[in-house]
């Protein structure tokens, strides 16, 4: 069994916008860096041994911010942790993209949720077998957690319009390859505004 601390990383600009970003490789901004640092705080007497990251730079940074925190090894990274690609809604706002993709529309170029929620898994079976049983935190998107919960909880947990909170942490356990919520541990999370 192993313990895996997903955290979304903290706010860009574009969060702050409200637009969709997928893979387009945002920078955190010093909302994000704060918020970084309070999912630290969170996370801090977890006994978290490593830290593990999306290739997306606001990811890493958060990832990177974390791993400082708490005294660990610089975050490796891993491709199978980026976000969702939203085809030709990237850049858009949010409320045009809920207008025109809310009602389950298949957005042109995009992802599908399915090969992101397998994509995601496997970059996370993967993970735990380069280190099996060491407590990982993992820095993805709002769209890779949200895929997750999805999947661990057969759709209760991840309504469509749900919001990953920027820098809040979900924890899961893997056995087995297979991936469940830690109840007990179950969305420790930090305050943060959009």
């Amino acid at each position: 069994m192993t313990l895996l601390a997903l955290v979304r990383h903290g706010q860009t600009d574009w969060n702050a916008g409200r637009r969709i970003q997928g893979r387009t490789d945002v920078p955190l901004n010093n909302m994000g860096r704060a918020q970084a640092l309070l999912a630290a705080s969170a996370l801090r007497d977890g006994g978290w041994e490593r830290v593990a990251s999306s290739t997306l730079c606001r990811a890493g940074e958060t990832a990177e911010i974390i791993a400082s925190a708490l005294g660990l090894e610089p975050p490796v990274t891993h491709p199978g942790l980026v976000e969702r690609d939203y085809g030709v809604a990237e850049g858009t706002a949010v409320a045009d993209f809920r207008a025109r993709y809310g009602s389950g529309a298949l957005i042109p170029g995009a992802e599908t949720n399915e090969r992101l929620t397998a994509r995601t898994l496997t970059a996370l079976i993967d993970l735990v077998a380069q280190e099996p049983e060491v407590p990982t935190v993992v820095v993805a998107h709002g769209g890779v957690i949200h895929a997750l919960l999805g999947h661990v909880s057969g759709g209760t947990l991840s309504q469509p319009g749900g919001r990953i909170e920027n820098g809040s942490v979900t924890v899961f356990r893997m056995i087995n390859a297979g991936l469940r919520l830690a109840a007990d541990l179950e969305n420790v999370g930090t305050e943060c505004s959009t």
